[in-house]
């Protein structure tokens, strides 16, 4: 029997899939590293990357609006750079942390971000305060970072 996940709930698990992957990637690229260099490693994630997404774009299998490239500021094509340094500081501190508390640590790092990206309503998102209840949240985020640390 199907189970029907709509609204919200949907996106929830959506963005905890990412995140089960996301950790599995950096534990995966740490393994690379190690026998190719941070840099190494970094240079065949995003190749492999690239492949993946040309194959995708090119074969029509995704849908991409060319027309509309020059419409997007220029510095939101940074992105792909930041995409660069993202993976070379995981796969730098994984092997030095394990992948738990370097997670966690990226979660808090992510979710401060977030959370003032949120309330200044950066790069047209819809403004959101940054409420005690979050400051709270984030708390609890560092002191599970620490804690994943003993």
């Amino acid at each position: 029997m199907p189970v029907n996940i709509s609204g919200e709930l949907f996106f929830l698990a959506v963005a905890a899939f990412a995140g089960l992957l996301m950790a599995v990637q950096g534990a995966m690229n740490s393994v690379v590293s190690r026998a190719l260099g941070i840099s190494g490693a970094t240079f065949i994630v995003h190749l492999t990357a690239t492949l993946i997404m040309a194959l995708v774009v090119f074969s029509g299998l995704g849908k991409a609006e060319w027309s509309r490239y020059a419409d997007i500021p220029w510095y939101d094509y940074l992105g792909g750079a930041i995409g660069v340094l993202i993976t070379y500081t995981v796969v730098m501190s994984i092997p030095r942390l394990g992948a738990a508390v370097a997670t966690t640590a990226i979660i808090v790092g992510q979710v401060l971000t977030a959370c003032l990206l949120d309330h200044f309503g950066c790069f047209g998102l819809e403004k959101a305060p940054f409420t005690w209840m979050r400051f709270l949240g984030l708390v609890l985020l560092a002191v599970g970072a620490k804690l994943l640390l003993n």
